[in-house]
């Protein structure tokens, strides 16, 4: 089953159930892929497509909760919480600071990079190395930047 049919699957019987915080936030979902099939033509969304969505969604969820914290809205922020529990279960679990310290270590090695000058290339090399996995790139480039900057 695709991310797509399982996400279909879970907005029926939150329908059902009556679950309205599920509900909604699957509507959101199936909104924008809905967009992305009209944008494309596209019958069906690959699963790594419908992983972006979900990943862009789940940061958009998470930034705003950190706004709503700071303007002291705990209710608008408890609920964008919520909402990004529930799109975070369609995310695989994310790549560790260890696998990504690795992957860091041999593209710098493979590259023979120097220095800080590097730092697109080994970035690049890390990044196409979880290519469809759940990474966080800001963690990544600080990664790379302390390895480069070790040399």
């Amino acid at each position: 089953m695709t991310l797509q049919e399982t996400i279909n699957t879970d907005l029926k019987t939150a329908l059902k159930a009556k679950d309205e915080i599920v509900l909604g936030t699957l509507r959101l979902i199936k909104a924008e892929i809905q967009y992305e099939l009209t944008k494309t033509g596209a019958s069906e969304l690959s699963d790594t497509a419908v992983m972006q969505i979900l990943k862009t969604n789940y940061k958009r969820r998470k930034d705003t909760a950190l706004e709503y914290d700071k303007a002291n809205r705990p209710d608008l922020s408890s609920k964008e919480i919520e909402e990004a529990e529930i799109i975070s279960r369609y995310i695989p679990k994310e790549v560790s600071e260890e696998e990504i310290g690795k992957a860091t270590e041999e593209a710098i090695v493979e590259l023979n990079a120097g220095g800080p000058q590097d730092m697109g290339k080994v970035m690049g090399k890390v990044m196409a190395k979880f290519k469809g996995q759940n990474i966080d790139g800001s963690k990544v480039s600080s990664l790379v930047k302390q390895a480069l900057s070790a040399r």
